[in-house]
């Protein structure tokens, strides 16, 4: 793009017009840019547009219809995870490490439950015996499962985590799956977007689900 083509005639004398179109031997040629900055754009825009509809999707259905919805076309899990990813980029801190300093800083015999890992960024990280579970996973380290049903033994995690994962309309399911699995004096780790537990926005009450998590038998 911006090169011109010559072409050459069969005979006869180049006309004024025509030499004066040819440019020079010394003429500098302008090499116009491809407008990448604008192309990353729309390819961003597209990505966010996809991670949206998946996320929309995710929140208003239960675990076992995600599970079935990623099985038909699992593209649309690595799909979502790209759209995730690009997103947390923007944040100032992300969540998921602010739970992997609190654990660093607990027993390294803890053994932990990362309820929808995304990356496994949890298990990658620490030198914890960590149970990473999602929806979906190429990685054989992951545990592909619904987060209501996980294959997990009773009392047999130190901790359960959820970072940005309670999605779902039955995501009270995936609490009692966590305090199934959770040893007596075990901990919860939630961290949510505020909006999560916003009824003005249509969130969960903050009061009635600490209220719920508080009936399983576990402190506030």
């Amino acid at each position: 793009m911006g090169e011109s083509k010559k072409r050459k005639r069969r005979g006869g004398k180049k006309g004024k017009e025509e030499q004066q179109a040819i440019p020079s031997p010394s003429a500098k040629r302008i090499k116009l840019k491809e407008p990448s900055t604008f192309l990353e754009k729309m390819r961003a825009r597209l990505s966010g547009g996809h991670f949206r509809m998946i996320n929309e999707k995710l929140y208003t259905c239960t675990g076992k219809e995600a599970l079935d919805y990623f099985k038909e076309e699992p593209s649309l899990f690595d799909m979502y995870h790209a759209g995730y990813k690009s997103q947390m980029s923007n944040w100032p801190e992300q969540p998921v490490n602010v739970i992997i300093k609190w654990l660093k800083k607990q027993s390294p015999s803890f053994v932990i439950a990362d309820f929808g890992c995304g990356e496994a960024l949890i298990a990658k990280t620490l030198k914890n015996k960590v149970f990473s579970l999602d929806l979906v996973s190429s990685d054989p380290n992951v545990i592909a499962c619904d987060m209501a049903n996980t294959p997990l033994a009773s009392s047999s995690v130190n901790v359960a985590v959820f970072c940005l994962s309670l999605m779902g309309t039955n995501y009270q399911s995936y609490i009692e799956e966590s305090n199934r699995v959770l040893k007596p004096g075990g901990w919860l780790l939630i961290a949510e977007v505020k909006s999560r537990f916003d009824p003005n926005t249509g969130g969960a009450d903050p009061e009635k689900f600490s209220n719920a998590i508080s009936e399983l038998g576990l402190l506030k």
